[in-house]
């Protein structure tokens, strides 16, 4: 039986399909974003014949050797590198260098000896090959300028390369879809065709997509779902500093983090952040330093305080790098149980470097810069400081408090205020504190 063709009326931004045009779309309340689509479906019998289960026990569980891509920091934000066959997203804000990042990977990989092709589609050859020049090492990299789906999927299939790389996948259209490249249906197409292309030409397949202003991939929600990996690379274009992390790991964990920074010979994987980072000079007062825990790496932080005077009815509390409601309870609970009352002063904190800080340990660190900002009174030199502040007052251990010591004994730190039982050591001399307020009088050398 003939395929009957079926009309539908797809939303661009948010996917929603319905069987007739309206003005006003009823998944996001966007006006005027529905198109129409054409699709096939086949009201014949089904030509696919059942296939036989496999008992669970009986399937290789081996993922084969991951692919090295040559920058140690991507290699940890991926869990060891690139697995075979597998699909990355990468988003990121634009000019925040996630295609700079890319081509040295695939230069990298390409000097291993590998097969390496580099799909672009919103450059020239000609301008890839100047940013090429530029980082140097890329020569064996080969590049195809092209944004029809199929012609993309032909060349994987032919070619099949250990690694591909495409710039970028909003940029891909479909010949059988009237929509416009980077619509729902276009983005969606693209993304399913290309997972079938890279599982079975075993292509380690890396796609670079856009983002939106909120800072989300762009398109629809099942590119995220059909992918192994989300990458997300955070920063702003005017600052030296780039924090790649995954959101989304079917291969390894998703609390790695990597830190880059750019130079004129493109990006640069920072080793050591904790020395970039955790720097504070002696005697300044609003600012503290606190070890966070990203996955397997500790991290110094330098934690800043600004406490001023207010003529609103309603002080403010501005975090840049922190949970804004994490910093109205620290705020709370050092005015209710520390003495120190903030209610008629604004409050500002900031993570320097454009670092974000997710996790509790942090709190204790955010609270000393907060209580030396409104005493003036300057934290220990060479202090540091973690742990979590509960509602009561009291403090609860960070994990792993024992890496965090070594990170901190590591950059030359004298003393560690953090509650729960440690090992003893001389260096750093650690303070052992159960409330806040025996931790503001350890870390500011001040009776609470």
């Amino acid at each position: 039986m003939a395929a009957k063709v079926l009309v539908q009326h797809v939303c661009t931004e948010c996917g929603t399909a319905c069987p007739r045009w309206l003005g006003k779309c009823p998944g996001c309340g966007a006006f005027g974003t529905l198109a129409e689509e054409l699709h096939a479906s086949d009201a014949g019998a089904s030509s696919a014949r059942a296939r036989t289960p496999t008992p669970l026990g009986d399937v290789s569980a081996s993922e084969g050797q991951r692919i090295s891509t040559g920058v140690p920091e991507l290699d940890r934000v991926l869990g060891g590198g690139l697995v075979p066959a597998s699909l990355v997203l990468v988003g990121g804000e634009p000019g925040v260098g996630k295609s700079t990042l890319l081509l040295s990977a695939l230069g990298a990989i390409a000097r291993e000896g590998r097969r390496t092709l580099l799909v672009t589609g919103e450059e020239s050859a000609a301008q890839v090959s100047l940013r090429a020049a530029r980082l140097g090492g890329a020569e064996r990299v080969g590049i195809v300028a092209e944004t029809e789906l199929e012609a993309v999927c032909a060349t994987l299939e032919q070619e099949r390369p250990d690694v591909c790389v495409i710039d970028s996948v909003q940029t891909l259209h479909a010949s059988d879809l009237a929509s416009a490249p980077g619509s729902v249906a276009q983005v969606r197409e693209a993304a399913g065709r290309l997972l079938r292309v890279a599982k079975q030409a075993g292509v380690a397949t890396i796609l670079v997509g856009h983002v939106t202003k909120d800072g989300a991939v762009a398109g629809p929600r099942v590119l995220e779902h059909l992918v192994d990996c989300v990458l997300q690379f955070e920063g702003d274009r005017y600052n030296a500093h780039r924090i790649l992390r995954a959101t989304k790991n079917r291969f390894g964990s998703t609390n790695e983090l990597g830190v880059f920074e750019m130079t004129s010979t493109g990006l640069v994987g920072v080793p050591d952040p904790s020395e970039l980072f955790g720097s504070t000079h002696p005697g300044e007062i609003g600012a503290a330093v606190g070890c966070t825990l990203e996955g397997t790496r500790p991290l110094l932080l330098e934690i800043q305080s600004l406490v001023s005077p207010t003529d609103l009815a309603m002080p403010r509390r501005v975090g840049t790098g922190v949970d804004p409601k994490r910093l109205a309870m620290i705020v709370a609970v050092l005015g209710r149980h520390a003495g120190v009352s903030l209610r008629s002063a604004d409050v500002f904190v900031n993570v320097a470097g454009g670092m974000r800080i997710e996790e509790p340990g942090a709190d204790l660190a955010i609270a000393l810069a907060i209580a030396s900002a409104a005493r003036g009174a300057p934290a220990l030199e060479g202090s540091a400081a973690f742990g979590e502040i509960g509602l009561t007052g009291r403090l609860r251990p960070a994990s792993q408090a024992e890496r965090r010591i070594e990170e901190c004994a590591k950059l030359g730190l004298t003393t560690v205020v953090t509650p729960g039982e440690t090992s003893p050591r001389d260096r750093p001399r650690v303070v052992p504190v159960d409330s806040l307020r025996a931790a503001l009088q350890a870390g500011l050398g001040q009776t609470a």
